[in-house]
């Protein structure tokens, strides 16, 4: 192995199994993307400077666009690690048919509950930080002095009032700090799970809290935004919004029900550039199918359409890392080289064996992952990162078996399926009439 790895840093044995399960299974792992982040600096720096504009009460908004395996939820998670080690807040939720940002089933409000019950942050990355957030704020407020502490928790929040449905925000949150006060225990998880938007009817709320107000599938967005502000007042730099699969917004069959969503898109989009929102960033991840269809995608909603539309100076080589959407580009040969070599590493440590995988191996895996029909285009990390712990796997339970002849074997069958003259007929060579 290289010198490189060879010097990688030690990784824990509980952090290794999340990755290597994780990446095997074809999903992210919500722990150890430090260890093996390869690439993407242009993307992540671009991304890493809408913290700066949120920390200054600022909003942003960005569409990450990728195909299926390209690496659009690993860099998301990479930006919500970092995120929360610069203190913000940040919440995540992936779109279903269950939720969408606009339903008449409740599916708006099922997205807000989800990305309420994943709100993270440095102390509490795994989720469910919304009490830790309340508390904190309720210290803050009790470290400002010794008297009134009721007085100074509502001018804490007296500038929330001047946003929409703010008053009943700020007045539920002033509940929760004489609740806190009070040691009124009830009344903390009523006033919380208002908050988590989980009261169903208007008459529930009234005999629990005394409000008739609740949050619905119409206005759960204002509340994001009401969050967002508040943040602040509780010691954090402010909150990023994570969404992704937007293909699930593609694959609504009712066109009208599409437009519904596309057009809280739009509302959120235009929130955040015209200054309506504070302290807020939102990132939505989709394929570009999910972005760019004229007919089903977010293309499809001309308003949409003529903000998201790339100029016609950007190519290839020169891409605006400032536009809304930043579409993720594959990995270079290089760059998978390094990530495959770091996974080898993890994978040692984690079975606790010496590797004995070579460069050379590396290289010959990679010529074998790239000699696929259209790889070029087609192979995504997902795919190369699967085969890889696979042949890794292998090898660990079969010791007989050397890393290079497993190679060898396999890339011997990958020739032989090749047609042995690629001019001429040799595409129809098995084609019989």
């Amino acid at each position: 192995m290289s010198d490189t790895a060879s010097s990688a840093p030690r990784v824990p044995k509980r952090v290794a199994a999340v990755i290597l399960n994780s990446l095997k299974g074809g999903v992210v792992p919500r722990i150890g993307l430090p260890y093996i982040t390869v690439g993407r600096e242009v993307e992540i720096r671009a991304l890493l400077t809408d913290l700066d504009l949120i920390a200054d009460g600022g909003a942003s908004f960005r569409f990450l666009v990728g195909r299926y395996g390209a690496g659009k939820s690993f860099l998301l998670q990479t930006i919500r690690t970092h995120a929360m080690g610069e203190n913000f807040v940040v919440a995540d939720a992936d779109l279903s048919p269950e939720r969408r940002l606009q339903g008449g089933q409740g599916q708006g409000l099922a997205t807000y509950r989800e990305l309420i019950r994943n709100l993270s942050t440095k102390t509490r990355p795994e989720g469910g930080a919304l009490g830790l957030i309340l508390d904190r704020w309720v210290a803050n407020v009790n470290a400002e002095g010794e008297t009134d502490g009721e007085a100074r928790a509502r001018a804490s929040v007296a500038g929330l009032e001047e946003l929409v449905h703010g008053f009943d925000f700020a007045r539920m949150l002033v509940r929760y700090y004489r609740a806190s006060t009070e040691g009124d225990e009830e009344t903390k998880s009523s006033v919380s799970r208002w908050l988590r938007g989980e009261f169903r009817t208007k008459t529930e709320a009234k005999s629990e809290l005394g409000t008739s107000v609740i949050i619905t599938d119409d206005d759960w967005y204002d509340y994001v935004k009401l969050i967002a502000a508040f943040l602040r007042g509780a010691g954090y730099r402010g909150m990023l919004v994570l969404i992704d699969e937007l293909v699930n917004l593609y694959k609504i069959p009712n066109a009208i029900t599409r437009q519904y969503n596309y057009e809280k898109i739009l509302t959120m989009y235009n929130d955040t550039l015209q200054g309506k929102a504070h302290y807020l960033g939102i990132i939505m991840g989709g394929t570009p199918t999910s972005i760019e269809d004229r007919r089903r995608g977010v293309f499809s909603y001309e308003a949409l359409r003529s903000r998201l539309t790339q100029g016609r100076f950007a190519r290839e080589d020169m891409r605006d890392m400032l536009a809304p959407i930043i579409r993720l580009h594959p990995l270079t040969y290089e760059e998978l080289l390094v990530l495959i070599e770091k996974l080898g590493q993890i994978h040692a440590g984690y079975f606790g064996y010496t590797s004995t995988i070579t460069d050379e191996d590396l290289a010959a895996f990679l010529q074998i992952e790239f000699g696929r029909v259209g790889a070029d285009s087609h192979l995504t990390p997902r795919e190369v990162i699967r085969d890889f712990i696979e042949l890794l796997d292998i090898a660990f339970q079969n010791p007989e078996m050397d890393i290079s002849n497993l190679l060898r074997d396999e890339g011997a069958v990958a020739d032989a399926g090749k047609p042995a003259d690629a001019g001429g007929d040799a595409p129809f060579a098995e084609f019989t009439i």
